[in-house]
């Protein structure tokens, strides 16, 4: 993509905007120009598609503001893209991952629910329908975060191992059969790391009060292997004040009796068992090696225990339409899971079907499947609490977490609204530090090999994270 601007530098809204109509390996040129005439700023944006011209022109009352000016920025090019593409936006000109964060802001100042809708649908073009998603997301969150405590931190456990790598994901993940060697000394150089930053929470003072364990697919790894990690968690971190314990078992073919009761023995209290989608055609055509009736099965068995239970959903897979979402969304209905949550189709470059990437991106019936999950799901007692956006997803839509009261995932929403430290640990695992307002992120390495190969270095450098020596634990990001 090619931008030139004119009286600002505002390149990275504008890509952000262009990025919601059209995939940017296109021939893509942008000019953006800044003006004023004493009493109005006014945006104008030429956008060049091959061989499609749009133009788009905003204007508003002149302020000093950074976020008001690029906000005017993002609807002229918006106009501009809407000219040539038919890509619908109904998030307008949020563009963040966070697109609850704008209505908490306003809650938090005092903002009435009328003076919120009105902003979002007027100033950030925000539909109705989202806009009310928003704003009600956002009052669930605020409610859930009047609990949290002050000193209190997350720690995520990051397996990158799944049984099949799945067609559309762009995850780190590797599966099990074909990277089983690098699976023991993984779980070593893990302990290692718990171990580090166990000593680094101490030393901060800091009150465990979620721990999640993702990935990948937690469950892909052996039972012992798996305990092992979880006591290395509970024996080095102070848990005696523990809200919450996730473990994603995301893949039903992953289930087993002997997993299951280690996981309640263990102390798990909150599961993942993730259908997609509840259509065996489709299952084998992403890859994902299991049978709708697995999920039954994986279902049935962690019901004999005292878990709370989520699903994920996708909306938008390959070849399947509105019937045969719904048709899935029905039928998770029947397994009362205590949350669900709705994911949007989305591909990035690591997929393995993003070849055929504009085809998926342009599903007309995404908006219809993710409403109706909304419909029913709220039919049957469960509210949103969790939103976010992702780039490249079918529509431009979201993603939103449901439950029934009392089963929000406390974790999913810490991380999202960035509102305390979360020690990630493993491969690719993304350490937020919240201190005084500010958020320092630490990166591990991606690659599994690189992360085993490079466990002395990492557990060495986090301990400089709550030392003056700072500068050692940057080396962190690179």
């Amino acid at each position: 993509m090619e931008i030139s601007t004119v009286n600002h530098s505002f390149n990275d809204a504008i890509r952000q905007i262009v990025q919601l109509f059209f995939d940017i390996a296109e021939d893509i040129k942008v000019k953006s120009v800044l003006e004023e005439d004493g009493f109005n700023l006014i945006a104008f944006a030429e956008i060049f598609v091959n061989d499609k011209k749009g133009t788009g022109k905003a204007t508003a009352k002149i302020t000093a503001e950074r976020r008001f000016v690029s906000d005017l920025i993002k609807k002229s090019v918006s106009l501009a893209c809407r000219e040539i593409s038919d890509m619908p936006s109904p998030w307008g000109i949020s563009t963040g991952i966070r697109p609850a964060k704008e209505a908490r802001r306003m809650l938090d100042e005092g903002k009435t629910d009328i003076e919120i809708l009105s902003f979002l649908e007027q100033e950030m073009w925000i539909t109705e329908e989202k806009a009310l998603l928003s704003l009600d997301v956002a009052k669930r969150e605020k409610e859930i975060l009047k609990n949290k405590r002050e000193n209190g931190a997350s720690i995520y456990v990051g397996i990158p191992f799944c049984p099949t790598r799945c067609a559309y994901c762009s995850f780190i993940s590797q599966a099990v059969a074909h990277n089983e060697k690098f699976i023991e000394p993984y779980v070593k150089a893990l302990i290692k790391e718990i171990e580090a930053t166990a000593k680094l929470c101490e030393k901060r003072g800091d009150s465990i009060e979620t721990i999640y364990f993702g990935g990948g697919t937690p469950t892909a790894l052996s039972v012992q292997n798996l305990r092992t990690l979880i006591d290395a968690v509970k024996k080095n971190f102070d848990v005696s004040n523990l809200r919450e314990f996730t473990v994603e078992a995301g893949r039903p073919d992953t289930f087993t009796e002997e997993m299951v009761s280690m996981l309640y023995d263990s102390g798990v209290k909150r599961i993942s068992i993730n259908p997609q989608t509840m259509n065996d055609k489709t299952l084998k055509l992403i890859g994902r090696c299991h049978s709708a009736s697995q999920t039954v099965d994986a279902f049935k068995m962690a019901k004999k225990y005292d878990f709370s239970i989520n699903a994920d959903l996708i909306a938008g897979l390959p070849e399947e339409n509105a019937e045969d979402f719904k048709y899935t969304m029905d039928e998770l209905l029947k397994l009362e899971p205590d949350a669900v949550t709705v994911h949007t189709m989305y591909l990035k470059r690591a997929a393995r079907l993003i070849d055929e990437f504009s085809k998926y991106r342009f599903v007309t019936e995404a908006n219809s499947m993710v409403s109706y999950a909304k419909l029913k799901l709220e039919e049957n007692g469960y509210n949103p609490y969790y939103l976010y956006k992702q780039k490249n997803t079918l529509g431009n839509l979201e993603n939103t977490a449901f439950a029934k009261s009392g089963h929000e995932c406390l974790y999913n929403i810490y991380i999202m609204e960035e509102v305390q430290t979360i020690f990630a640990l493993g491969g690719g695992a993304s350490t937020k530090i919240v201190k005084d307002g500010e958020i320092s992120r630490i990166y591990n390495p991606k690659d599994a090999a690189d992360y085993i190969r490079r466990i002395d270095e990492i557990t060495e450098k986090k301990g400089f994270l709550n030392s003056p020596d700072r500068k050692k634990a940057k080396l962190f990001n690179e």
